[in-house]
């Protein structure tokens, strides 16, 4: 997380100047490697060609990490406007820093101030609002037709039953004997066993 806030574009300018330094007998137009390309040309790779590649390529991993969320905005631009600032004096102070690599560079450094500028003031997506979802709908209630109880037998007061039975009850007849006759006796059936009237006495002795 510390190269974050680091300007990249001040490692080819920090290598113009170890060359320009302390290596004074090197040039810029001095060739590092020749190349031989399958057209047959020899390509002579100089170090100007080499420290422009790598500022190049630094140029994009600047402008890849200003435009990550979150990027130190504050920081990565003045970073990059004091490597400009620097690179821009050099050029015009110094008799050796007056060649064209050294000029490229310097630009590259304004173009990862500018870079930045734009995508700090590009708008920024928002978030699209997530509508509320729609309440749910209560499952309605159909009212029950009400159903009236079915209604109960009228059962009488326990003291009208009592005035009911009393007034009911039927009234005493008195009853009469049949007046019996002193002649009249049961007869039985048996005639053996016919009560004795006193009119035919017994000739058999008591026993």
């Amino acid at each position: 997380m510390a190269i974050i806030g680091f300007p990249l574009l001040l490692i080819p300018l920090a290598i113009c100047n170890i060359v320009v330094f302390l290596m004074p007998g090197l040039a810029f137009e001095a060739p590092l490697a020749t190349l031989r390309l399958p057209s047959g040309v020899s390509w002579a790779l100089t170090v100007s060609d080499v420290l422009l590649s790598l500022g190049i390529l630094l140029l994009l991993l600047e402008v890849i990490k200003g435009a990550r969320p979150g990027a130190k905005y504050v920081t990565d631009h003045l970073l990059s406007l004091l490597v400009f600032a620097g690179a821009a004096a050099e050029f015009g102070l110094l008799p050796q820093f007056g060649t064209s690599t050294f000029f490229m560079l310097a630009l590259l450094a304004l173009v990862d101030f500018l870079a930045g500028i734009a995508l700090r003031n590009r708008p920024r997506p928002r978030a699209a609002r997530a509508e509320p979802a729609p309440p749910a709908q209560m499952p309605q209630l159909h009212d029950e037709p009400a159903i009236d109880p079915a209604p109960k037998p009228a059962i009488p007061a326990a003291a009208s039953i009592a005035e009911a039975v009393l007034l009911d009850r039927p009234e005493p007849v008195a009853v009469t004997p049949a007046p019996t006759s002193p002649d009249s006796s049961p007869r039985i059936q048996s005639p053996g066993l016919q009560p004795d009237d006193g009119s035919n006495p017994s000739s058999d002795p008591p026993r």
